[in-house]
């Protein structure tokens, strides 16, 4: 089972994550989305396509774009689609 914590929270779990690039993409419906704030951040990749983010926020304390998803991926990374990873500090066991 794979857990993302931040700032002491459990953030996100599920025993259905999706690894791609060392990265552990957590399904949608396993992050709680309480902790989730929407972000204008955008960044691209070549073969998984635009990312977008969301800030972690957590008893107050804020993590800018924290987390990310493709919400169109590429057909190269259609297993990535409806699933969001977290990096910067975020804490990810698997």
């Amino acid at each position: 089972m794979a857990k993302a914590f931040w700032a002491g929270k459990l953030v996100a779990e599920s025993n259905g994550c999706v690894v791609v690039e060392g990265n552990q993409y957590f399904p949608v419906e396993a992050v709680k989305r309480e902790y989730l704030r929407p972000s204008s951040h955008t960044s691209i990749c070549p073969w998984k396509g635009t990312a977008h983010y969301y800030n972690l926020d957590v008893d107050g304390i804020r993590n800018d774009n924290a987390a990310w998803y493709y919400p169109d991926p590429k057909p190269a990374a259609k297993e990535i689609a409806g699933r969001v990873a977290f990096w910067k500090g975020v804490r990810v066991e698997a």
